[in-house]
């Protein structure tokens, strides 16, 4: 457990000191933009792999019992959360994570009506969505944390995208949308932009949710169905 609690926290190291920007500009100074990319990602994905084995090797402490309902919560969440993932990472977003923003038009702005970070909010629904049905302190720690970094995530972002674009024209981008999910069409600030999701998307997502279904257990050793 000790070695899990070591591994998490080197994890939001990897993921918080580089937002310090003076540190992050005297990396690329030193070593260049792109070897720092590079860089970065060969730790987090090294870091990553680390939290995963600490995961799979940690005691398991009870803190609650599963109910068999709580089976159902990843269930009915993931196919939402791997459409946000797919039509996230292929739909143009000068807003958030995913695709460069070419060929974005903030009149048709597809998922992005639904939130300007669908990658990042398929994150917090996926870890979410695993603390119910795993109600360890292993899995606790681990969904948390995800859970906890999908949540910080879209601020950050928020933050980097209106220094870049400059605050009139985030402004005019973000408006036909949110963070939250739907909260600027509820709010009628911005109507759902279906036509714009395409339908490849859609069915791309539920494609990974049935292959998520299909090799659950194979990777994880356990069943993901009731």
């Amino acid at each position: 457990m000790l070695e899990l609690v070591i591994a998490t926290a080197v994890f939001v190291a990897t993921h918080t000191l580089p937002a310090y920007r003076p540190l992050r500009g005297a990396l690329v100074e030193l070593i260049g933009e792109r070897p720092y990319l590079v860089l970065y990602s060969l730790v987090t994905a090294a870091v990553l792999v680390w939290v995963g084995f600490a995961y799979v090797n940690a005691p398991h402490f009870e803190v609650w019992p599963m109910a068999e309902w709580m089976r159902w919560v990843p269930l009915l969440v993931l196919p939402f959360a791997c459409i946000l993932l797919v039509a996230g990472l292929a739909a143009p977003n000068p807003l958030s994570l995913g695709r460069t923003a070419a060929g974005f038009d903030a009149g048709r702005p597809g998922i992005v009506s639904v939130t300007r970070h669908p990658v990042m909010w398929s994150l917090v629904g996926w870890a979410a969505a695993h603390v119910p049905p795993n109600g360890d302190a292993a899995s606790l720690i681990v969904f948390g944390l995800f859970s906890a970094l999908g949540l910080a995530g879209p601020p950050s972002l928020d933050n980097k995208r209106r220094a870049q674009l400059g605050t009139e024209a985030w402004r005019r981008l973000a408006e036909p949308t949110s963070n939250v999910p739907f909260a600027a069409n509820l709010a009628g600030r911005a109507r759902l932009d279906v036509r714009g999701m395409g339908v490849a998307a859609p069915l791309g997502g539920l494609a990974l949710y049935g292959v998520v279904l299909w090799g659950h257990e194979w990777v994880v050793g356990a069943s993901p169905l009731p």
